[in-house]
């Protein structure tokens, strides 16, 4: 089992009468990319500087590499921060920038130099020594940002949203290297960003963060896949959530019954019964086709809902459809465009139309009166 670099044991920080992280506990494991998402205001910010120690916790404990550092200040603990504004030194060149901590331990000039050149290497940034931040791009900051931290061999890395100020071109070349500087080097990465597509790029795992709280922690691909709660379905892309009624278990499958009567196949919730839920599937699961159509009367083996096409909108890669069902429900579906004419293909406004999926791509979530205590029913 891999050991775990940074763990929160019942961490709370409140800032008079609001609380901003509530007994959250968490560990991250040596060496891998973690990611904390969320909307503003969820407390992943918060958490990351009590990890550096910019913040006190009001309660709970603090690890880093199985040591207490609750109490101590961010100069005491194993760990550099990347922030979103880089914060570099505009009166020093590039190689002093990030030469500045190893100065500061006394380092020796040849080992310094050394060091300096792998560093730029690293973020491919060779030759660069001589200009001053002011001279380069928003991405080239960025980069010497990082270097500048990594040149300390900090236990943990910890990164407040350091790709915000970027364009979003950019922003998408710097996740791939982001990742492949963390994979060279081998250091945690803790990364905060409301942003869930630059988390489900380069995060080993991601803690989707609400209220204070963690709501669901996993690999990118079981949180996209299976959300535990409306909430992760909704904030980790566009999510179709229909309400029914679990009416048999049979296997590793149940069926459950929609609000119109419709009845759906999907993996086993771990609560059985009659019980209130949500079943979800992703736009890009679903087919669409032409009710006219003889060969889309669909298979006993494939989920079926018939409805009504409010819109059509061709997006490049896709076209989107808005289709009402028979009982009122609105579904988004992702349709990939394969032809060259492919907007020619589209479905029409108004056009009776029959969606069908696998079971298998189906997601079961419960329902309580208390949208903020949904918990996950898949097994």
């Amino acid at each position: 089992m891999a050991e775990v670099d940074v763990r929160l044991d019942r961490v709370t920080k409140r800032f008079h009468d609001v609380v901003a992280v509530d007994d959250l506990s968490l560990d991250v494991r040596r060496g891998e990319f973690f990611s904390l998402l969320g909307p503003s205001g969820c407390g992943k910010t918060t958490t990351l500087r009590m990890i550096g120690g910019f913040e006190e916790a009001t309660s709970g404990k603090i690890f880093l590499a199985g040591t207490d550092v609750t109490g101590l200040p961010p100069y005491r603990r194993n760990v550099n921060t990347v922030f979103q504004n880089y914060a570099l030194f505009p009166h020093l060149s590039v190689y002093e920038n990030v030469a500045f901590g190893l100065r500061r331990r006394r380092v020796a000039s040849g080992e310094i130099r050394h060091q300096v050149g792998s560093m730029l290497e690293l973020v491919e940034l060779p030759g660069y020594e001589a200009r001053r931040p002011s001279q380069l791009s928003g991405g080239q900051q960025q980069r010497v940002a990082l270097a500048r931290a990594l040149i300390n061999h900090p236990q943990v890395l910890l990164l407040d949203e350091p790709l915000g100020a970027l364009d979003l071109k950019l922003r998408k070349q710097m996740q791939i290297e982001l990742k492949r500087i963390q994979t060279e080097v081998g250091i945690t990465f803790i990364y905060v960003t409301h942003d869930q597509e630059e988390a489900m790029t380069m995060s080993d795992r991601i803690a989707v963060m609400r209220g204070g709280h963690i709501e669901q922690l996993g690999a990118p691909e079981e949180l996209y896949e299976r959300p535990g709660t409306a909430f992760v379905a909704g904030f980790l892309g566009v999510s179709n959530l229909l309400d029914g009624d679990v009416a048999e278990v049979d296997g590793d499958y149940s069926s459950v019954r929609l609000t119109g009567g419709t009845l759906l196949r999907a993996p086993r919730p771990a609560v059985n019964g009659a019980r209130r839920v949500q079943v979800g599937v992703r736009p890009e699961k679903l087919r669409v086709v032409p009710i006219s159509d003889g060969s889309a009367a669909g298979s006993g083996d494939l989920n079926t809902i018939e409805g009504t096409i409010l819109d059509a909108s061709y997006i490049g890669v896709s076209t989107q459809y808005l289709v009402e069902t028979r009982d009122g429900q609105r579904l988004t579906v992702y349709s990939q465009n394969l032809e060259t004419s492919g907007a020619g293909e589209a479905l029409a406004d108004g056009q009776q139309v029959r969606l069908t999926w696998k079971p298998q791509h189906t997601f079961v979530i419960g329902q309580t009166d208390d949208p903020t205590a949904q918990g996950a029913l898949n097994a």
